[in-house]
Formats: structure tokens, C-alpha cells, sequence
């Protein structure tokens, strides 16, 4: 429904790099980071809204093909520095990562009630055509977004190409046109046209307003094995058998089947006797594994692997590292991979 709201708040703008805040060498044609000031003085629509509108900027830019759990933690400290100086929060981040980021961003804020919304630009600002002045604004204006004292959106989320999506059911489905992201298993939190249309009941909303918590911590010893039609035996047996591997996030074809080799099924038993955590999720965009539907699966269920359910491979695989660096015995980890922490799965 349309919502009739104030046009006052306060957004502290993250820049962490991206082709947002790129421009192109005349020379070379390649594509460079701009320094963010430069990027504000390229929409100066935002002063139309009236809000307090801070920056800060990662120096040097990030790359999002260089983004890592320290980055991750890095954005999320930023946030809970600031957290009771702003209203909102944007981070303008590469595409290419985007939904790994917004992912872990979710897993680490507890009682979060405030937006933070991630968006970027398949074009740099400063070119003719670039998506990028409509996201920034649009997802500036979302951050600041009240109504009675309250956030209408208090959640990690993706804007892009006029839709909010909650950012840990996001994923990354085109490099090319403007239309880069989609949430096949979630609906959009916000659509935005003449006038921003909220949709309230999807959006989740904290129960109790706790004292903002910010836990940190991801364990890299995980690895992502996507199955294909004629997979190596020796390959998947030592990605299973890798020494100090702790988990693995098995894409698997359809509602969760793999292959019915002896070999394979064997080599998923001796990984889970030794401790390793197999968390099973689709190769689909949409649609969720449940396992033991059909023959190709049931083996997998009684092996003791984990379904995703509908969880996105970026979901489950932050999620994973999140878990495994938080303290949690081998049993707790996989009850709450099943569990949604901020509604990354169905329940």
C-alpha cells in the first residue's frame, strides 16, 4: 500500500566500490574507482529530500570480486559505530557479491531495526544511461523510510531496478541488464514507481527493540561442491576428504537428488563421519530441496546431510561460516542451519 511519510531522516552512505563508483580511462577504456565525493556531486537530487545524508568511504575501493568475510565485519562494524546517529543505512557495493554480502550482513545483526540496504549499478554514475542515480535514490529514500517513530523496512535487504528484495533471499541473475537481481522464493519487500509501494506483510519486523548486537566471525574451511553429469571420482573425493574442511554446501540437481553412485554416496558418509556439516540446497532459483521426495535423495537423508530447504547457495554458504565461527557444537550448527535466523529459509 502507499504510505504517506515524512520527508525528514538521517542515511549514512557506505561506499565500499562497485561499478557505481567507477569511471572509464578515455584511453584504455577500462573502468577505474572515482573518489565517492565525486559520485555525491553526481546526484544532486539527494539534497531535494531534506534528509541528513552522511558518507563514508573504503580507501582504497573494494572490488567486489575481493570482498571477504573481513570486509564483511569491516561494513557491519561501520554500521554498529554509527547505528544511533542515523535513521538508515546504504551500501553501495559491486554486483558481483553483492548477495554474499547482504547475506552475511543479515546473519550478523541481532535486533536490528533499522534498514540497511545494499545497492549498486550495472552502468558507472557518470555515464548517460546509468541505473545507478535511481538506486541510489530510491535506496536512500527506503533508509529513511518512518512511520510512528519506526523503520519501515527494518531489514539487510538488495534495491535494484526498482524492487527491495530481502538480501538474503537475493541472488545475482544478469550481468548485463538492469534487472540484475531476483528473490525466486521470497516476494519483493517494496516496489517502487509513481510512489514506493511497501508490502508489510512480508517485511519482518523485530518483536522486542533490543540493544543492537553485532556478532562477527566467519570460518573459511568450506567449500561449495556443485554436482554436473559425469563428476570425478577422485575429484569430488578429495573435495569431501580435504584435510580441516568443516563444511560443505552440496548444490544439488533439482529438490536435492545426486547421483546414486556407490562411490559418491560412500565418500559423503566418510566426510559426515568425520565431522564435516553437508548442508544440501538446489541448483534452481527457485523452488527448495526435500530430500527423500525421490530415490535419487533418500540416501542423502539417511546419511545424515542437511537440507537447505529453499535457501540460496549465497545464504547457505555464509550462513555455514557464520555458524561454524560462532562456538556451536557440530549438533547446534545444523539445528539452526535448519532454523531461519532472519528469514533466509522456510520454516
Amino acid at each position: 500500500m502507499n504510505q504517506h511519510l515524512q520527508q525528514t531522516g538521517s542515511v549514512l552512505i557506505i561506499y565500499t566500490g562497485g561499478t557505481i563508483g567507477m569511471v572509464q580511462n578515455p584511453v584504455t577504456g577500462s573502468l577505474s574507482p572515482v573518489r565517492f565525493d565525486q559520485i555525491m556531486e553526481e546526484v544532486p537530487e539527494l539534497n531535494k529530500f531534506g534528509y541528513r545524508i552522511k558518507s563514508v568511504a573504503f580507501n582504497p575501493p573494494i572490488d567486489s570480486s575481493n570482498v571477504t568475510p573481513e570486509i564483511w565485519e569491516r561494513i557491519a562494524l561501520t554500521i554498529k559505530k554509527n547505528y544511533n546517529h542515523f535513521d538508515g543505512f546504504v551500501i553501495l557495493h559491486g554486483t558481483d557479491t553483492m548477495a554474499y554480502t547482504a547475506s552475511a550482513l543479515s546473519y550478523m545483526f541481532v535486533n536490528l531495526d533499522k534498514p540497511i540496504i545494499l545497492t549498486g549499478a550495472q552502468l558507472p554514475i557518470g555515464t548517460l544511461r546509468t541505473d545507478g542515480k535511481e538506486n541510489l535514490i530510491t535506496s536512500v529514500e527506503i533508509a529513511a523510510a518512518r512511520k510512528n517513530g519506526m523503520a519501515l523496512v527494518p531489514e539487510v535487504c538488495i534495491y535494484f531496478d526498482f524492487n527491495l528484495f530481502r538480501g538474503n533471499r537475493s541472488v545475482k541473475q544478469d550481468s548485463e541488464n538492469f534487472s540484475a537481481f531476483v528473490s525466486e522464493n521470497y516476494p519483493a519487500l517494496a516496489t517502487a514507481g509513481v510512489d514506493i509501494r511497501y508490502r508489510s506483510e512480508f517485511i519482518h519486523y523485530p518483536e522486542n527493540r533490543g540493544i543492537l548486537k553485532v556478532q562477527t566471525g566467519f570460518d573459511d574451511h568450506v567449500v561449495i561442491l556443485k554436482m554436473f553429469p559425469g563428476i570425478g571420482q577422485k575429484v569430488a573425493e578429495q573435495i569431501l576428504g580435504m584435510p580441516g574442511l568443516k563444511g560443505v554446501v552440496l548444490e544439488s540437481y533439482g529438490s536435492g537428488n545426486v547421483p546414486t553412485s556407490k562411490w559418491f554416496l560412500a565418500a559423503i558418509r566418510k566426510a559426515i563421519r568425520r565431522g564435516v556439516i553437508i548442508l544440501n540446497v538446489s541448483q534452481c532459483q527457485g523452488g527448495s530441496v526435500q530430500m527423500g521426495q525421490y530415490e535419487t535423495s533418500v540416501d542423502l537423508l539417511n546419511a545424515g546431510v542437511v537440507s537447505g530447504n529453499d535457501m540460496t547457495t549465497e545464504a547457505a554458504i555464509t550462513k555455514l561460516m557464520f555458524l561454524l565461527a560462532q562456538g556451536l557444537t557440530r549438533e547446534e550448527v545444523k539445528m539452526y542451519l535448519k532454523k531461519s535466523l532472519c528469514g533466509e529459509i522456510k520454516e
